[in-house]
């Protein structure tokens, strides 16, 4: 069916082409053919140069013509107007209108010189010479060539289907869309999917509903008309949506967003209609939208008034499309987006897509079951611990799993091994986390100083601060673009946070600076990132949670924000009074944990030492020198059910032979504040709070 439409467009178009080159043919001949002018003899012509009559003469030496211009006052007369009576209007206004041939032009010039001769000296005008191609001579090959190739990249690209400017000249309105059916399907099914089970549920039932949908509107139901797939980047959207190809057996259209936005007016709107269309033709069938905030964000955003919007009107199209007057039965719309705060609510509202599946970044069950999907194609050592290395990767995504067991292999393979272990996989999470390892960057021994007891300094302070997440390796090797030292830790698959665990994580991470001061006497600029996560956490627990006396129960977050606001939500008296807290806060836990250095300043310089020595110290090392973790109850109360408990694995965990995986890097000095994002509504990422 696609190719018959396909065959129609290029004969279309085809037919208009010629047709519009033939009319083009036919008045050129026409009007080009004599261009007006009357054929007259010699002897016309010579009582007419007798008579005063001539204006100029043009002889057109390889025509043998001579073209006679006549003086406007001598087209007075009445010979002259019943010549002109009967002629075309666009004919009188030629500048030449009389003309003769002529033998040679030796004979003309004699004749000539004795014509004038009979003639005053100030009458004679004389006669200029020229060449000219022959009327209609200018559907030469040049002509016919630039026919040619104005037909093979308008008229054979755009059937051919070939990307260029003529590839789209005849079939802008249509919208280019990858159709899945019994003769083109795709491989992945729901079993090639690991973990997301009530994602897969809901996208089940969605495929029952085409195959069998009896079973549903027997009872009176209705089915959905769409679904949306909300999550950060990377946890399998689109995965999703591949697996439903392969699982229905209708006809599945899949796009982008991007494809509907273009520059031209109106073609937007008109490539949702085309897709409708389509669908309703091949209806029951499933219609997958990937990245649909690039057509569906909220309307009357930043627009100027008076100005044609044409995203608006793409949305307005599809809008109607998916629920308006006509009926699309039989089609379901799938669609997902890393961003729904900024779609427009009438997308949102049930009847459009009646159902909003969220898909978050994997928990430890899903990150065991990608695991393993992932490493069925690897080489792996006979005494790999999948268990311990879901554990030990909370907040992966399942692109990032996918990629440690890649960065595994490749890394295997890099040193010759015959079999990818549990050493290459510590390295890849290293190397995803961190930044490939850069031991030959050259840093000053004053510089690798600073950096060791700045990374001792965290080192101490989460290791005897109580809520702090249990340390299991510290290092000053170099890695990334600009971390110069490191210090790593294990969360808690942990989704609220209370304040004193949010005042011992701020306290860690200004445990760098403490110990610089401690030392030395001076600061550096090597805690850039620790100042930035404590800066954002204070403002979080002042300005959204509420954990503050003085600010009180307030929380001026606005999670239906789309865009940058110009005011702030409160007066300057309270913003003056959040700026005297966050300070006061900060203050506060900087002198809580340069107190708890001092107390621990042997313990301090032996850390610092080591790291100076070895450069790299994991969790056995700081048992050895400054003896174990103190583990609250709290810890092993908080620890997530499914995790087995942090404190659980930080047993596990006791160095490179003992195949210690790392979990979350926190870099030094410029990490990524984005790495470690925690926000109680559902945004968690290990260990800090942004806003």
């Amino acid at each position: 069916m696609q190719k018959k439409e396909k065959s129609n467009l290029q004969h279309n178009a085809q037919s208009i082409f010629f047709l519009i080159i033939a009319t083009i043919l036919g008045l050129l001949i026409y009007y080009g053919r004599d261009q007006g002018i009357i054929f007259i003899s010699e002897k016309r012509f010579e009582k007419m140069m007798l008579e005063q009559d001539v204006k100029s003469i043009t002889l057109i030496t390889n025509q043998h013509l001579v073209e006679v211009t006549i003086k406007d006052d001598a087209l007075k007369k009445e010979s002259y107007q019943k010549e002109l009576a009967g002629r075309p209007a666009w004919k009188k206004s030629h500048r030449f209108i009389y003309a003769f041939r002529i033998p040679s032009f030796e004979i003309f010039d004699k004749n000539f010189k004795e014509l004038e001769a009979k003639l005053s000296p100030e009458d004679r005008i004389g006669y200029m010479s020229e060449e000219r191609s022959e009327p209609g001579s200018f559907i030469n090959w040049s002509f016919l060539l630039t026919l040619f190739l104005i037909y093979w990249f308008f008229i054979r690209k755009s059937g051919s289907g070939i990307a260029g400017p003529g590839g789209q000249f005849f079939s802008m309105n249509t919208l280019k869309t990858t159709i899945f059916d019994k003769d083109n399907k795709i491989k992945v099914t729901f079993q090639d999917v690991a973990g997301m089970k009530e994602a897969k549920e809901e996208l089940k039932e969605m495929v029952d509903f085409l195959k069998t949908p009896e079973k549903f509107t027997s009872l009176g139901g209705k089915i959905p008309k769409g679904v949306l797939l909300i999550g950060p980047p990377g946890t399998g959207k689109t995965l999703l949506a591949k697996a439903v190809a392969g699982e229905a057996n209708v006809p599945f259209i899949c796009l982008s967003g991007s494809d509907f936005v273009e520059m031209f007016v109106g073609i937007g709107a008109a490539r949702v209609r085309d897709l409708f269309k389509k669908a309703k033709e091949k209806a029951p069938c499933i219609v997958f939208i990937d990245e649909i905030d690039a057509v569906g964000r909220a309307r009357g955003k930043a627009n100027m008034p008076g100005v044609n919007d044409e995203r608006e009107n793409t949305l307005n199209s599809l809008l109607v499309e998916m629920d308006g007057f006509s009926t699309n039965s039989g089609v379901v719309i799938i669609a997902a987006t890393n961003r729904p705060e900024v779609l427009d609510s009438a997308l949102l509202r049930p009847g459009r897509f009646d159902r909003q599946v969220s898909i978050d970044n994997p928990d430890i069950i899903d990150r065991e079951a990608i695991i393993k999907y992932h490493s069925k194609q690897l080489k792996l050592e006979k005494h790999i611990r999948i268990k311990q290395l879901a554990e030990q990767t909370p907040g992966f995504s399942g692109a990032d799993l996918a990629n440690m067991c890649n960065e595994a292999a490749l890394i295997a393979a890099r040193k010759n091994k015959r079999f990818v272990t549990m050493v290459d996989f510590q390295a890849a999470i290293d190397r995803i986390i961190g930044g490939l390892e850069k031991r030959n960057k050259v840093i000053s021994p004053a510089e690798k100083r600073i950096v060791a007891y700045h990374e001792a300094g965290h080192a101490i302070a989460g290791w005897f601060l109580e809520h702090a997440h249990p340390l299991i390796k510290v290092s000053i090797v170099p890695r990334g673009t600009a971390a110069l030292g490191y210090a790593q830790y294990l969360p808690k698959e942990q989704f609220i946070y209370q304040e004193e665990e949010l005042l011992d994580e701020m306290a860690m991470a200004l445990g760098g600076r403490a110990a610089e001061e401690l030392i030395f006497g001076k600061i550096s600029t090597g805690a850039l990132s620790d100042l930035e996560r404590t800066t954002k956490l204070a403002y979080s627990m002042v300005t959204i949670y509420g954990m503050n006396p003085k600010v009180g129960h307030l929380s001026f977050y606005n999670s239906k924000q789309t865009d940058y606001a110009f005011t702030k939500p409160y007066s300057e008296k309270t913003a003056y009074a959040i700026d005297e807290e966050v300070r006061n806060i900060i203050d506060a836990a900087y002198e809580r944990v340069k107190a708890l250095l001092k107390d621990n300043m042997d313990k301090l310089m032996l850390l610092a030492e080591a790291l100076l020595a070895r450069e790299t110290l994991f969790k056995s090392d700081l048992e050895r020198l400054i003896g174990k973790r103190f583990v609250s109850i709290s810890d092993t109360k908080n620890a997530a059910p499914t995790a087995n408990s942090a404190a659980a694995t930080e047993q596990e965990i006791e160095d490179p032979n003992q195949d210690m995986t790392p979990s979350s890097i926190k870099n030094d000095p410029k990490d990524d504040p984005d790495k470690n994002i925690t926000d109680v509504q559902g945004f968690v990422r290990n260990d800090v709070t942004e806003i």
